[in-house]
């Protein structure tokens, strides 16, 4: 009797069996199972958290009209991710979702470079959803949802990369598929796919932070971490400028993607924050909530504005932080916390409990 006729291997060719046949039941139950992760996949080639659910329901889609072509041979998650690496790569190539680096501007007016700031689509993820995709510790792709691939630094550097070397640094390095099997969903060469590894791998590194630290087993912020986030929300909220200028690192940076503004150094963080939090030009109270997103501590801002009963949320901050100050804050819009659990706005009542 062979290996496939027996134990998991007649019941794996049983469920094969099933989804071509078109078991709606089985394929959906299957598929659920794998939603989460494929979302992290798509948003590690897409770098946009909205534009990673729109391709999950796209590679679901493809996957049911394809279910005649499951054989078994290989398991159907990587199916699914080979699909779903296709999905991306042919939605990057189509015209009308063409995106272009962005050439940022500094305080002056000036061009400025950063990683982050260039890539204006660039969403956060919350953790919340990054612990539903993350496998068990002990399972062989555990580390695929661990810190060092899912922090913003990461996802800004991989944005710099065509998208088949994008699709295949991500393959081979962050799901550890085999050259051989990368190929075959690729459709490429081994030694096309090798070579496509070695020119991401130093493109990667032209772009991550010069001290970018060693976070390969890292799955959430410090304690350290947590104790200035701590910090920088009290100074937040009390519109501290003193105290918020005592967490930033002399050379910190403020990015803000969707504006392609770059902020460089302490002076000119401060210089920005200092009519908005003070003064006749202040916008009015502010308020800070925590957040975690992309295995970094982060805060949501809400304000009130003059008349207004109700704090509405702004912005987020995500903090990177080096030696204990923090070397960099990237502030995008709050479109993301309806799915990181939090609210739009938030009542008098919500901020005193």
């Amino acid at each position: 009797m062979g290996v496939r006729e027996s134990g998991r291997g007649a019941a794996e060719d049983r469920t094969a069996e099933a989804i071509r046949a078109g078991d709606e039941a089985v394929f959906t139950e299957l598929a659920e199972t794998h939603r989460h992760e494929l979302r992290v996949h798509c948003y590690r080639m897409l770098g946009s958290f909205t534009d990673a659910e729109d391709l999950v329901q796209e590679t679901l889609l493809r996957a049911w009209r394809r279910r005649a072509d499951f054989q078994g041979r290989a398991t159907f998650r990587a199916w699914l991710y080979k699909i779903a690496t296709n999905a991306c790569l042919d939605t990057l190539a189509s015209p009308a979702r063409a995106r272009e680096l962005a050439v940022p501007v500094d305080t002056s007016g000036g061009a400025a470079h950063s990683s982050l700031a260039e890539v204006t689509w660039l969403q956060p993820y919350p953790d919340v959803l990054l612990d539903r995709a993350a496998p068990a510790g002990d399972e062989p792709d555990a580390a695929a949802i661990t810190r060092e691939t899912v922090e913003l630094a990461y996802l800004a550097a991989i944005q710099h990369l065509p998208p088949r070397q994008r699709a295949v640094l991500i393959l081979r390095d962050v799901a550890g598929w085999p050259a051989q099997e990368t190929a075959e969903a690729l459709e490429l060469s081994v030694a096309s796919v090798k070579s496509a590894l070695q020119r991401a791998r130093a493109t990667l590194r032209e772009h991550l932070p010069q001290r970018r630290a060693d976070w390969a087993a890292a799955t959430t912020p410090t304690d350290d971490e947590r104790a200035l986030l701590r910090r920088y929300l009290d100074a937040s909220r009390q519109a501290d400028l003193t105290a918020l200028a005592a967490l930033l690192r002399e050379d910190a940076r403020q990015t803000m993607p969707p504006a392609h503004l770059v902020f460089e150094g302490r002076a000119a963080i401060l210089d920005m924050w200092r009519p908005v939090l003070l003064g006749e030009q202040a916008w009015g109270d502010w308020h800070a909530v925590p957040l975690a997103v992309n295995r970094q501590p982060a805060v949501a801002n809400y304000l009130r504005r003059p008349g207004e009963p109700d704090h509405t949320a702004i912005n987020i901050d995500v903090l990177r932080v080096e030696d204990g100050l923090i070397a960099e804050i990237t502030t995008f819009d709050p479109g993301v916390l309806p799915a990181a659990g939090l609210s739009r706005t938030l009542t008098p009542s919500d901020i005193e409990a």
